[in-house]
């Protein structure tokens, strides 16, 4: 199974193709604009996001709320299309002033110089985090087949610039599914009218945050990726889909970090068995071991750095000129972090629907079951 995306920030759509996704998983419309609506909410997004209202148009590969198995089609309009249609027309009509002041952190430069573009705006209109929607759709359809073997993923932000959210315990997922979607930074404390006051802070200097937010995803079974290639590993895919996310420039799994100041019987999880099955008490793994799930919850963090655009800007140099002059400014959020967490809930939803693929796989929901309960099966013998 794979995904394709394809579609600029202000072009007329944004459009996602899945292949290889099984037949008779139920899927619908409204649980796409869902994961939608909720990557567009976070305290500290830009007017961006009172324009868009981001609904799905499935085109293809389902039909009467059921997936068919051939490739599945989904269409993002971009209200603000209009106002862009001469700019950012495919057409060949007469281009704008191009811009040649590219932002430092983001993709305008080094892309600019590998294509070839003479106007920055041929970047940054494919880079821009605008891209992530058509992600987060694909993520919902991954979800839909994850529900169907009781797999629940949750993203939540764990820290915001300088302020840390302290854990907690999650207990059950859903409850803390509906804590977290009742907070404008999707956290769980009581950190709100502090990060109010930061997210505030750096609007009024023309600043911007980064943070760090945490995937949890429950129930996945023993045996996910592999040990035995380097590219099949778990751990490493889960990576990569987080860091692929724009923006972000570090990931860890479980304690990450941390593990590498403790010793070694610090660090490790010890295995007992009782009453038939074999147990954790602890999790600093994070729910990977070897490269395979180990059936703990799997545990993952992503830093964000603060967004680049900012509106009083860093120093840069005209691509034209050569001279020192200021960034240019687009239309940008304080603050992502929130958003960004709906985004990684949905990359790693997609890699664990891949991986339960290649385990359990079959060309219908029924035949995946199948293969899915003789499995759980074989492993309670063992």
């Amino acid at each position: 199974m794979r995904y394709l995306t394809a579609g600029e920030s202000h072009g007329r759509a944004l459009v996602t193709i899945i292949e290889g996704f099984p037949a008779g998983v139920n899927l619908t419309k409204e649980e796409i604009d869902r994961e939608l609506a909720t990557r567009q909410q976070g305290y500290g997004r830009g007017g961006r996001m009172r324009i868009e209202k981001d609904q799905v148009q499935i085109l293809s590969g389902v039909r009467h709320g059921k997936t068919l198995g051939s490739p599945i089609a989904l269409l993002i309009e971009n209200r603000d299309w209009p106002n862009w249609a001469q700019e950012m027309s495919p057409e060949d009509v007469t281009p704008s002033t191009p811009i040649t002041r590219p932002r430092p952190g983001h993709a305008d430069l080094a892309g600019a110089l590998k294509y070839g573009h003479g106007d920055v705006r041929n970047v940054l209109e494919r880079a821009s985090a605008r891209e992530t929607a058509a992600r987060v759709a694909a993520g919902a359809v991954a979800k839909a087949l994850l529900r169907s073997f009781q797999i629940e993923i949750l993203a939540y932000v764990v820290a915001l610039g300088p302020i840390q959210i302290p854990p907690q315990d999650l207990g059950d997922l859903s409850a803390a599914a509906q804590k977290v979607a009742a907070s404008p930074f999707r956290i769980l404390g009581d950190k709100e009218e502090e990060l109010v006051r930061l997210v505030n802070d750096a609007k009024e200097r023309g600043d911007s945050l980064g943070g760090v937010f945490e995937v949890v995803a429950c129930n996945v079974p023993v045996g996910l990726g592999s040990y035995v290639h380097w590219d099949r590993k778990l751990d490493a895919r889960l990576a990569r889909a987080l860091m692929s996310i724009q923006g972000i420039k570090g990931v860890e799994v479980g304690e990450g970090f941390a593990l590498a100041a403790k010793f070694g019987s610090q660090a490790h999880d010890e295995l007992y068995y009782v009453e038939g099955q074999y147990q954790r008490r602890t999790n600093r793994a994070g729910g990977i071991e070897g490269g395979m799930s180990n059936g703990e919850p799997i545990v993952l963090r992503a830093a964000m750095k603060p967004i680049p655009t900012l509106y009083k800007p860093l120093w840069s140099v005209d691509m034209v000129t050569k001279e020192p002059v200021a960034a240019g400014i687009e239309r940008s959020d304080v603050c992502a972090v929130p958003a960004a967490s709906v985004v990684g809930e949905a990359v790693v939803a997609f890699e664990l629907a891949q991986a339960f693929l290649e385990k359990f796989g079959g060309d219908s929901l029924e035949e995946i079951r199948t293969n899915y309960e003789n499995y759980q099966k074989a492993l309670q013998a063992r």
